[in-house]
């Protein structure tokens, strides 16, 4: 089977990148993007806080989730096609990892959506599912870490919580991706100690 390239940086065959997603539920990839495009897009990250386009992420579907800071601690912006060529390059990515997902799983995922999350030094995310009980169009999440000379003493890990085996925790360190069925990974992000930066996804079906 042909590889599928990820960012001209690293191929990746179909088979690969989806075992740890059928078997255990996850999957975690190291360089799944270059360093180059992780810095670009933790720049753009930034730029949207400072600039004020970030908002306070909710809690809930719908289209007014509520802020809970005792709950979720992020601020979001959400990503669109030709917000920037690092953005598009990104997207690309995940439309090819769509269809490799879809080719090798049968998964019907129909669309991607996805946004950019800063964590400020001290917030957090308490477990929980990606997929809402009124909507289950969320089938497979994708995370990426846009985090630079991330150390253990930051915090701020994503930890997974495989049905029966212990917990897991992935450090959001840069160009790292993090994948988990949506509706069946219970999950939660750690207290972090400094700006912890991401782009949270989900590949969707149709309803």
């Amino acid at each position: 089977m042909p590889a599928i390239s990820f960012d001209g940086a690293l191929a990746v065959s179909g088979p690969s990148i989806v075992d740890g997603l059928c078997r255990a539920g996850w999957r975690m990839q190291e360089q799944f993007i270059s360093l180059e495009l992780s810095r670009q897009l933790a720049a753009e990250c930034v730029q949207s806080m400072l600039s004020g386009k970030m908002k306070g992420a909710g809690v809930g579907s719908g289209h007014a989730p509520l802020l809970q800071p005792a709950i979720r601690g992020d601020h979001i912006a959400w990503l669109e096609a030709g917000r920037s060529e690092a953005c598009d390059r990104y997207l690309e990515q995940m439309e090819a990892l769509r269809q490799v997902l879809n080719r090798e799983l049968f998964l019907g995922l129909d669309e991607y959506e996805s946004h950019f999350a800063l964590y400020a030094p001290g917030a957090f995310y308490r477990a929980h599912l990606d997929r809402f009980r009124d909507d289950d169009k969320r089938t497979v999440s994708v995370v990426l870490y846009l985090n630079d000379d991330w150390l253990p003493e930051h915090g701020g890990a994503l930890r997974l919580h495989p049905d029966g085996g212990p917990s897991v925790d992935i450090a959001p360190e840069a160009g790292r991706m993090a994948m988990f069925l949506s509706g069946e990974m219970l999950h939660e992000v750690l207290p972090t100690a400094r700006e912890r930066l991401s782009i949270a996804g989900w590949f969707r079906r149709r309803a």
